[in-house]
């Protein structure tokens, strides 16, 4: 592998900092959606079919991204679609109807997909040249930085219009791509061959085995966004509707959930290196199946906290995990089709629990993300052999 030491520990701090950005980014976007909603005079389900947009924009640009990432290196990659993120997302509040946000969400998810394969690309070569299981820190970063976003959004929110305030986060977001994509830049990918240290890496081609494989890690990405999707925007009314919760102490629920992930993928590194890889994902499904089923069928608030921070815990290093040994059998492309996979998850979790709460309850529905959770696990224990 090539890089030194020093090259190796900069890059780390480097991409650290990408991620973290990323889920600022992110969560800034996310607190002005009432407010932006407002402006535009969308309805309920405009909203909803507009804020489509993020996710559909993602998942349309992340196998290409793939492939760019193949042709031209991810740092590169990387570079460019954080700086098209942090563009893109002062474009939201110039919009007054919901047909023009859906189309500017468009971008701002196609951006924010394509960042998140090359990043992760990435990460999974740094992971591979320092031979230690650092990917949960990157996501944990993500989750740090979302945190800081939203309180720094919340904090904000009843001083500066959603414009000043995201194009505030567009100017830090130019700032911060351009100190940190400098380090990036000037960093050759530790995996490059020394032949090619000036050429942009070929894309590997995996074959059907591989791909096979790389679907199977795309599918434990599936169940775990799944739970995160359904628990961004189902938990809240579960503990006000089901439970008898006031507003304030309903939104705990998903900070909570949140919270115990961000703890975990701190911690995910240590934890990978004393059980591996598949033991962390069969451990980790099987946590999050049992904390959901308290969370979701728990008789008091305070139990359903519990279970949410349970389910936190479990779910945190399945994702990462997915995406690195995906990223290891198939480079960038395989990124792309976890990821993909993964925002697929995160895209059907949230109108299949709505589907199932009008036809059971929604107890009964959140139990869903148990399942998948515990598929998740069954799925990584029974491929084990061929993973390895």
């Amino acid at each position: 592998m090539r890089g030194s030491r020093s090259d190796l520990s900069r890059l780390r701090i480097a991409l650290t900092v990408f991620f973290a950005l990323d889920g600022f980014i992110f969560a800034g976007w996310v607190v002005r959606i009432p407010a932006i909603k407002e402006q535009t005079g969308a309805s309920a389900s405009a909203l909803g079919l507009a804020l489509l947009g993020v996710s559909a924009g993602a998942v349309i640009t992340m196998m290409l991204t793939g492939r760019l990432c193949g042709r031209y290196g991810t740092h590169r990659v990387t570079v460019v679609c954080a700086a098209l993120l942090s563009l893109s997302v002062a474009l939201p509040p110039l919009t007054h109807s919901a047909v023009a946000l859906g189309t500017v969400l468009l971008l701002f998810g196609a951006a924010y997909g394509s960042l998140n394969v090359a990043f992760n690309s990435a990460a999974v070569d740094l992971v591979t040249a320092l031979r230690r299981p650092i990917m949960p820190s990157f996501h944990a970063a993500f989750s740090l930085g979302g945190m800081i976003g939203a309180g720094l959004g919340g904090l904000v929110a009843g001083s500066l219009s959603p414009v000043r305030h995201l194009l505030g986060l567009t100017v830090i977001g130019l700032l911060v791509t351009a100190v940190a994509g400098r380090t990036l830049l000037r960093i050759q990918p530790p995996s490059a061959p020394e032949d090619t240290a000036h050429q942009p890496t070929a894309p590997r081609r995996p074959n059907p085995r591989t791909r096979g494989l790389v679907i199977t890690f795309g599918l434990i990405a599936l169940c775990t966004a799944y739970g995160e999707g359904a628990l961004a925007d189902w938990s809240a009314l579960h503990l006000e509707h089901d439970l008898d919760a006031t507003p304030g102490v309903a939104a705990v629920g998903y900070s909570c959930f949140a919270l115990a992930m961000t703890i975990g993928r701190l911690t995910g590194t240590k934890l990978l290196e004393r059980l591996g890889q598949t033991r962390t994902l069969v451990g980790g499904g099987t946590t999050a199946a049992l904390g959901m089923l308290l969370g979701a069928l728990a008789p008091s608030v305070w139990a359903a906290f519990l279970g949410f921070m349970i389910t936190g815990l479990g779910l945190a290093n399945l994702f990462p995990v997915a995406v690195e040994r995906a990223g290891r059998l198939a480079g960038p492309d395989g990124v792309a089709i976890a990821s993909t996979l993964g925002y697929g998850g995160m895209l059907l979790g949230p109108p299949a629990i709505g589907f199932m709460a009008d036809w059971f309850s929604l107890p009964a529905a959140l139990t869903s993300v148990a399942v998948l959770a515990a598929t998740a696990a069954a799925i990584a224990l029974l491929t084990r052999r061929a993973a390895g």
